[in-house]
């Protein structure tokens, strides 16, 4: 009898069947993926939801850059819920079940918050793929090319660069495939999503900044070895969060000889390459919603203190709040012993907190 150490589950297998007519960023759902799994035969490419068929495609022809994706779309979720935790819409419902048929509306109507996730996933899987080239964890890519500009007397190109090049284009056709399909949903959503997904990569472009590292004696740093790398995809996201901020809401219409993303309350012009863009306008995300896709702010918690987006006031929407304690146990009296150790008492101290009505 044949036998095999992975089962497909019922809900994996609605998910593949649903994938086809799904959202573009469905293939988030294979951060669901066993951590167990070694993707290394192509029969497991069927044990990673979300995908449409030419993302199974991929899979099958590139088994070891399917481990790194999957770790990208773990890092998707967690920054993305990460930088927005201190916002009335926080980044919660990117995280569905496997067997979910859709995102929710907050994800599927063109919203703002689409627009960031479609910017950062972006972003995220073309970052996470040329780190891992520098690493040695893909070995069908290498370090990134040496720049061919001269450096300053002193500096010396060298390391091992972010192979950022790399990163976009395995990331580009894995990510926008969805969206390249006849069935992917109105013109305009494709447009926007297509757009959206650049807006992230340009700002991976942006990040990459030079890094080098100190040679000389007694650390005199007397030249420097350097090489470009990508900062870190936290610092790319609060980018991404304050494009988010400014967004510009577009209508599709005719300009020139075909329809196109236009601003909507803006004099005609095209949309810059740098800005993202949303269709419909969000909910508040003050109370529940099912239709807008809103959770609502109940028992968030509150900075009673802050002037930001995190405050009481912002947060609870005017509900008022409720305070609780709760008892941190910390390191306190801590003291150096020569050589080499340090100990130190356990002190507890009582902090008030607060959370939304």
């Amino acid at each position: 009898m044949r036998s095999s150490s992975h089962v497909l589950p019922l809900g994996v297998l609605a998910a593949l069947l649903l994938s086809q007519v799904c959202s573009g960023i469905k293939w988030l759902s294979i951060s669901h993926a066993p951590a167990s799994l070694h993707i290394n035969q192509t029969q497991h490419c069927k044990l990673l939801p979300g995908m449409v068929s030419s993302q199974a495609q991929l899979c099958r022809s590139n088994l070891e850059l399917m481990q790194t994706i999957v770790t990208a779309a773990r890092e998707v979720k967690k920054t993305c819920q990460k930088t927005f935790s201190d916002m009335r819409w926080n980044c919660s419902s990117i995280d569905i079940p496997i067997d979910a048929q859709k995102y929710r509306p907050d994800l599927e109507r063109g919203t703002r918050e689409a627009a960031f996730v479609y910017a950062l996933s972006a972003a995220t899987i073309s970052h996470t793929i040329a780190r891992a080239c520098t690493t040695g964890d893909l070995r069908q890519c290498t370090c990134g090319p040496i720049p061919a500009q001269i450096p300053e007397p002193g500096y010396r190109w060298g390391g091992c660069a972010d192979n950022l090049q790399y990163g976009l284009i395995m990331g580009s056709k894995f990510s926008d495939a969805p969206m390249k399909m006849k069935r992917a949903g109105s013109h305009a959503n494709k447009l926007m999503h297509l757009h959206n997904s650049e807006v992230g990569r340009q700002a991976l472009r942006d990040a990459l900044v030079m890094k080098c590292k100190c040679h000389g004696v007694s650390g005199s740093c007397s030249i420097r070895t350097c090489w470009r790398g990508l900062q870190d995809l936290r610092e790319i996201a609060m980018d991404l969060k304050i494009k988010y901020l400014s967004a510009t809401k577009v209508v599709h219409r005719p300009l020139g000889t075909r329809k196109q993303l236009v601003p909507k309350d803006i004099d005609i012009r095209p949309v810059r390459d740098n800005e993202l863009v949303y269709l419909q306008s969000s909910s508040d995300f003050c109370t529940q919603s099912e239709k807008l896709g809103s959770i609502g702010t109940q028992d968030r918690q509150c900075n009673k203190t802050s002037l930001g987006s995190d405050s009481c006031d912002l947060m609870c929407c005017g509900r008022g709040y409720n305070p609780y304690t709760e008892k941190l146990v910390e390191r306190c009296h801590c003291k150096y012993h020569w050589c080499c150790y340090v100990t130190c008492k356990k002190c507890e101290r009582i902090v008030e907190r607060y959370v939304c009505k």
